[in-house]
């Protein structure tokens, strides 16, 4: 036995990696000049380059890696960087279509155009309303208006003469009231009432009424040409009125086309508005009677609601390309809305109430997405693949498309879209994609992947340090010492569970260090030291070891059956981890066997109450696999077993205690007792080969905790696979008592090797005869699956 446990020892040396002080060579880290770019991701660094400077279409980039790696805060650096060496994208203004305003149309403009445009036309908006009505109370208006109106009047007063006088001669006058003319007989100069009328003989009535009815004849054929008169007076008015508002435009427009003639979208607006406003200021401006119930608010609003261009994006001149982070990529913000006004009931709308989305904003330059919020959101992706490949930025709602709204609503002219869409997202989601989505490798060549870990090399650990130092410097902190550094180093190491890996979750070592300053303050440290990361650490454990102390509370108290001395028959020590919010930590667990004859196999009973998740039951189902290649290759394999997870009262995954599982399995099949005061972790394949586990530091000091609660008495131990020495980066505690010969941990590549170390019995190897070693676990073994089998032929 004790060669077997001198054999599989882990040395002292080999339970962390310790960072040797003077290989960082400063002191202190004011020493060091400070860190750009981001830290040891020269693959992602270079597929990002790549990206940004590939200007073709479908060349838009996926980063693909978990939040906390720095990869934001790079991409925000590198994108703003890039930026600066792409021309600034133009200015895009609505404006209003005169000839359909529910199909608004777009200006483009160069960068630094808009904002000034929507100056210059408020400006004239103010011009018009001082400008009209005044125009057309100017003397000169006033007496071409007369005149027109005079003309008119003389021709009709012409007509009304000839009528009268032939009236009068047959003594007859005419009336004119309130806009009708009516004829009356007279009597003595003077017009007849009716009663005098009705007095009248019956010959002279009948004269009267013929000669009355000859004069209305008269009249209509006077006035026949009345609406003649009354066009060509209108025409000459409109005519007055379509000089007047250009003579009056004239200046207002002259220096607009003077600054915009060469842009040929500016110069159309302005013909279109040209037209228009003949139309609107007789409306609008010029009816007096109109006027005294329009305020002037009313009016500059209804004028701005016209003319006024909408400018949905604005650049300064010589700008960067923009950079758009969307944090919340729903189709609104994505693709811009089209917003209403309730009035009288209705929802009314025009082209200044568009309002614009991301991919305005970032058109001519990058927009940043996260994935999963992205496809979270209903209509989102399919939209954004039809944006990009038809290279068209258009405004629509889903609602109405989808018939859900049958409010009327604007269809705004198509921008250009030229825009690289960068995705931030997990693996999963892009190999999601990659397999359920055909265009996404179309649309998205560039994968960014950001490494989970970095190498632990002395290049990386200086540049480790420059970045905490310019971490620091940023934040106000001082400096760090070199052992804090070092402290700093092998913490990242813990958190990448390996001894030359550093964690590439740079957020997660970012806190940690603010932390250690706020204790650093709290004991007013002119530095940053060791001390204070070591604290900090114990600071956060202590914060999250609520659910840890429980479960050590009970364990303690007999509640949870966990043995650390003694031995037992069909009882083993398994480990785990728990994960509860952002902390995980090892937690013992005992795993119990039972053997009897028959033919049912291996049960797994976590697996038969549906708590055991398919690679736990996995683990379990390889158990068989070993048995039958090693022992039953002259009978048949006839066992039945039972495997429990006791005290177990939710899922179970992973297959780290398949090793213990055998090996509880074997002490109950043969009645060897198992040591307690051991517990164990790893995995196997069906040969017996013993395979590396994830959480062994946790796993390891969650069993130590509990031996030294119920104190250490220097043969207890953990036993984990060989390939997980690498991963051992265990806490200060662990390491004292690993030094003073309190604790012990092996690590084993052959489940026989955890076997003899359990049992302290050789487990024997097969001879040239093909037998084991009598007495040896293999021989009793053996020996008792045979009695098993036969016990089950006589049962047949």
């Amino acid at each position: 036995m004790s060669t077997a446990v001198n054999k599989t020892r882990v040395p002292v040396n080999q339970l962390t990696a310790r960072q040797p002080i003077k290989e960082l060579g400063f002191k202190s880290t004011d020493e060091l000049e400070p860190f750009a770019g981001i830290l040891g991701q020269e693959r992602a660094v270079t597929a990002m380059r790549f990206g940004v400077a590939m200007h073709r279409s479908g060349y838009n980039i996926y980063v693909m890696g978990e939040s906390g790696t720095g990869r934001t805060s790079y991409i925000r650096h590198h994108l703003q960087t890039e930026a600066t060496n792409l021309d600034t994208p133009s200015d895009w203004a609505y404006v209003n279509n005169f000839d359909n305003n529910r199909e608004p149309l777009v200006l483009k403009l160069p960068a630094g155009t808009g904002a000034k445009l929507q100056t210059d036309f408020t400006k004239l908006v103010d011009e018009l309303l001082d400008t009209f009505p005044a125009a057309f109370e100017s003397p000169t208006y006033q007496q071409k208006k007369s005149l027109i109106e005079r003309k008119f009047n003389r021709s009709y007063d012409k007509a009304i003469e000839t009528v009268e006088q032939e009236g009068l001669k047959r003594q007859i006058c005419l009336f004119r009231e309130q806009g009708s003319l009516t004829f009356a007989p007279m009597k003595d100069g003077k017009p007849m009432d009716e009663t005098e009328f009705a007095q009248l003989p019956d010959r002279k009535r009948n004269k009267f009424n013929k000669d009355i009815a000859a004069l209305e004849t008269l009249l209509n054929q006077e006035l026949s040409e009345l609406p003649k008169w009354k066009r060509s007076s209108s025409e000459d008015l409109r005519k007055l009125n379509h000089q007047t508002i250009d003579d009056a435009l004239e200046p207002l427009l002259k220096p607009l086309r003077k600054t915009y003639g060469k842009f040929a979208d500016v110069t159309e607006y302005l013909n279109a508005i040209t037209e228009d406003l003949h139309k609107t200021v007789v409306e609008h401006l010029a009816d007096e009677r109109g006027i005294e119930f329009k305020e002037d608010a009313s009016k500059r609003n209804l004028l701005q609601d016209m003319y006024v261009p909408n400018v949905a994006v604005s650049h300064e001149e010589e700008a960067p390309a923009p950079v758009v982070f969307e944090t919340h990529p729903s189709y609104r913000n994505l693709f811009g809305r089209i917003e209403y006004t309730a009035e009288m009931g209705a929802l009314l709308t025009n082209y200044r109430q568009i309002c614009p989305g991301s991919l305005h904003q970032a058109n001519g330059g990058f927009l940043v997405l996260e994935a999963a919020k992205l496809l979270e959101e209903p209509f989102v992706w399919e939209a954004l693949k039809r944006a990009l490949k038809e290279k068209q930025l258009k405004i629509e709602s889903p609602a109405n498309e989808m018939g859900l709204v049958n409010t009327i609503t604007l269809n705004p002219e198509i921008v250009p879209l030229d825009v690289k869409i960068v995705l931030l997202g997990s693996r999963q989601i892009y190999y999601l994609l990659q397999e359920l989505d055909a265009d996404f490798h179309e649309m998205f060549r560039v994968l960014v992947d950001f490494d989970g870990h970095l190498e632990r090399t002395p290049e990386t650990t200086h540049s480790f340090a420059r970045l905490l130092h310019t971490r620091a410097s940023d934040e106000g902190y001082p400096p760090l010492t070199a052992q804090a550094v070092a402290k700093m180093v092998e913490h990242s190491s813990r958190l990448a569970e390996h001894k030359r890996h550093l964690t590439a979750h740079i957020g997660d070592m970012f806190d940690l260090l603010a932390e250690a300053d706020y204790i650093r303050r709290s004991s007013n440290g002119r530095k940053i030291t060791h001390t204070h990361v070591d604290m900090a650490l114990q600071n956060k454990a202590e914060r999250t070891s609520r659910v840890s102390k429980d479960i050590l509370k009970e364990v303690l108290e007999g509640s949870i059956l966990i043995d650390t001395d003694g031995e037992a028959i069909g009882k083993i020590n398994a480990l785990t981890v728990l994960s509860v919010g952002d902390a995980s930590f090892g937690s013992p667990a005992r795993i119990t066997a039972a053997v009897y004859p028959g033919s049912q196999g291996i049960v797994d009973i976590e697996r038969e109450v549906q708590l055991g998740q398919a690679i736990h039951s996995k683990g379990v189902m390889i158990l068989t696999g070993y048995l039958g290649a090693k022992y039953a290759q002259k009978f048949p394999l006839a066992i039945s077993a039972s495997l429990a997870m006791e005290q177990s009262y939710g899922y179970i995954d992973g297959d780290s205690a398949s090793m213990a599982e055998l090996c509880c399995l074997l002490s109950s099949l043969v009645d060897v007792p198992i040591k307690q005061s051991w517990a164990l972790t790893g995995s196997m394949n069906q040969h017996g080969e013993v395979q590396a586990i994830g959480g062994v530091n946790e796993k390891i000091e969650g069993f130590f905790d509990l031996c030294e609660a119920r104190g250490l008495t220097g043969d207890q131990g953990v036993i984990i696979p060989a390939a997980n020495v690498r991963n051992l980066m265990l806490n200060e505690k662990v390491l004292t008592a690993v030094k003073q010969g309190q604790f012990a941990i092996h690590a084993v590549s052959h489940v026989e090797e955890a076997l003899e170390i359990l049992t302290g019995r050789k487990t024997g190897s097969l001879n040239i005869r093909g037998k084991y070693p009598k007495g040896s676990l293999n021989e009793r073994v053996l020996k008792r699956l045979m009695e098993i089998a036969d016990l089950a032929k006589d049962n047949n």
